[in-house]
C-alpha cells in the first residue's frame, strides 16, 4: 500500500512539472488568442467571411499585436498557428511577427490580428524557419463581411489574408514586410522538447498538449461543414 500511494505521489510531481512547463505569459498567449477566435462568432457579418474560412490551409492568431513607435517605429507580437489535417486541425505551433518602420513617430496602440494562409504554396513557403511577408510569400489585407464573393482578384490570389482588429472592430491589414518565424523557446516548453515548426503542423501523430487544447477547440468551430467546404480547398489546390 505504501508504495502504491508513494508512486502515485512520483507520477503526481512529474505531471505537475509537466504542466508547469508552459510559462505564464505563454498560458497567457493561448488564452488571448482563443478569445479572439471566439469573439468572431458574435459579429458574422462584420468580421471575417465564413467562405475564407473554409478555404484557409492554416490560421495564425496574434493577439494584441504592439504598435509603438518614437523615432523609430515597429510592430511585433506572438501568437499561434495551427494548419488544417483531414481530422481537423494540428498541433499548434508558437509564432513571432515583428515589422519595423522608420519615420517620426510618437504614440502607440495594440491589435488583434489574424491571418488566413490560403492555398499549399503559401502553407510550405511559411513552414520555413522564417518569411519575410510581401516578399517570400504574397500577402493582402482581407475582404469583411458574410459573402467572400466581395473579395477583388488580388485578394482571391493572395497567399495569404490578413486582418486586424482594434476595439472589437475586425478591418484588413497590409502586414508587408513583416517577418514570421516560429518562437522556439515557447514551443520547447510547450512540447517539453525541440521541435521544428514544419514537424508540428505537419506530423499527424503529434497529440495536441493539454493547455493548447482550447486554441484547436476555437478553429474547430470555423471548420468547413459538409462537402462544400473541402471541394472549395480542393477546387484552390487546383488552381
Amino acid at each position: 500500500m505504501r508504495t502504491l500511494v508513494t508512486t502515485a505521489a512520483v507520477v503526481l510531481v512529474f505531471a505537475t512539472i509537466a504542466s508547469a512547463s508552459v510559462n505564464e505569459k505563454e498560458r497567457t498567449r493561448i488564452n488571448d488568442a482563443v478569445a479572439v477566435l471566439n469573439d468572431l462568432r458574435s459579429t458574422p457579418d462584420k468580421d471575417i467571411p465564413q467562405g475564407l474560412w473554409d478555404r484557409a490551409d492554416c490560421v495564425a492568431v496574434f493577439p494584441s499585436v504592439k504598435k509603438a513607435a518614437f523615432v523609430v517605429g515597429g510592430e511585433y507580437g506572438k501568437g499561434l498557428m495551427s494548419c488544417r489535417t483531414q481530422g481537423g486541425w494540428s498541433a499548434p505551433s508558437f509564432m513571432t511577427l515583428g515589422k519595423g518602420s522608420v519615420g517620426f513617430q510618437i504614440g502607440g496602440e495594440s491589435v488583434d490580428l489574424v491571418l488566413l494562409v490560403m492555398n499549399k504554396n503559401g502553407m510550405d513557403k511559411l513552414l520555413n524557419n522564417k518569411v519575410s511577408l510581401g516578399t517570400d510569400v504574397s500577402v493582402a489585407a482581407g475582404p469583411i463581411g458574410r459573402d467572400a464573393r466581395a473579395a477583388t482578384d488580388a485578394q482571391m490570389k493572395a497567399e495569404i489574408l490578413s486582418y486586424s482588429r482594434s476595439q472589437g472592430i475586425f478591418a484588413g491589414l497590409d502586414v508587408s514586410g513583416g517577418e514570421l518565424k516560429p518562437d522556439g523557446d515557447a514551443n520547447r516548453d510547450l512540447y517539453d522538447r525541440q521541435v521544428e515548426a514544419r514537424a508540428i503542423l505537419t506530423d499527424r501523430s503529434l497529440s495536441v498538449p493539454a493547455e493548447a487544447k482550447p486554441f484547436e477547440a476555437a478553429l474547430s468551430h470555423f471548420s468547413a461543414t459538409g462537402a462544400a467546404g473541402a471541394s472549395a480547398r480542393k477546387q484552390d489546390k487546383q488552381d
